[in-house]
């Protein structure tokens, strides 16, 4: 992606370890949303958004990441919409998922025919003052009986992982059921040092997607950020 303005710039393209997805393109980007000018948009050819400067570097970050993650996927760089629900509108035939926080960006995307649906979702990891205050709201009383005996740093780490985790859940399964769940919908069964976690659904949403259905997730954690995908294999 060439002409980037100065308040983004592109991330190394190797995946963080030990993130992978076969046939998927992922794209990282980082910013400073003091340094967006308003015209950056109009330079980029991008609608420009409403809001503070914060909501619009990451809005313009996430969707240049989109744009240069399917140039690499089909060489056809295009915008995603922003649907009415808020959710990306991508082009037919394609899924993705875009995230952005605390001056991180990114978009995963690929063929419809090899996934279904994508989650993703980046997240600067949690104090242990600040995990302690959102544990309730993230974590299922289970969840919280099993983290009970966990060290405050310990403990941030997990309530950081889950919450990105259940994120990646939502955005992989929203666009297959257009049903809006929460935190305490789904749990996190199990996760493991080697990147690897799986969750359960815990409300039924419709058919396909029962409760008590179980997924595979991901995660790898550098420079004090945790990045999670999810794919829903086609």
């Amino acid at each position: 992606m060439n002409h980037l303005p100065p308040f983004c710039s592109l991330l190394p393209s190797a995946w963080p370890a030990p993130l992978e997805l076969p046939g998927a393109q992922l794209v990282r980007a980082q910013f400073d949303p003091a340094q967006l000018h308003a015209e950056d948009f109009q330079r980029c050819g991008i609608a420009a958004v409403n809001g503070v400067a914060k909501r619009q570097g990451e809005y313009l970050a996430g969707r240049l990441c989109a744009r240069e993650a399917l140039r690499q996927l089909h060489g056809k760089p295009s915008v995603p919409e922003r649907g009415e629900d808020g959710a990306p509108q991508w082009p037919l035939g394609v899924v993705g998922s875009i995230t952005h926080g605390a001056g991180q960006a990114a978009a995963l995307v690929a063929h419809a025919r090899d996934w279904q649906g994508l989650g993703l979702d980046v997240e600067q990891q949690l104090s242990a003052t600040r995990a302690a205050k959102l544990a309730g709201e993230i974590l299922t009383p289970a969840e919280l009986e099993r983290a009970s005996g966990l060290q405050p740093e310990a403990f941030a780490r997990l309530v950081t992982l889950t919450f990105s985790l259940k994120e990646s859940l939502f955005k992989a399964l929203y666009p297959l059921v257009r049903q809006r769940f929460y935190f305490h919908d789904a749990e996190l069964l199990h996760w493991s040092e080697d990147g690897r976690a799986r969750l359960r659904l815990l409300i039924n949403l419709n058919s396909d997607w029962p409760t008590g259905s179980e997924l595979d997730g991901q995660f790898a954690e550098f420079d004090g950020y945790l990045l999670s995908l999810l794919g829903v294999a086609a």
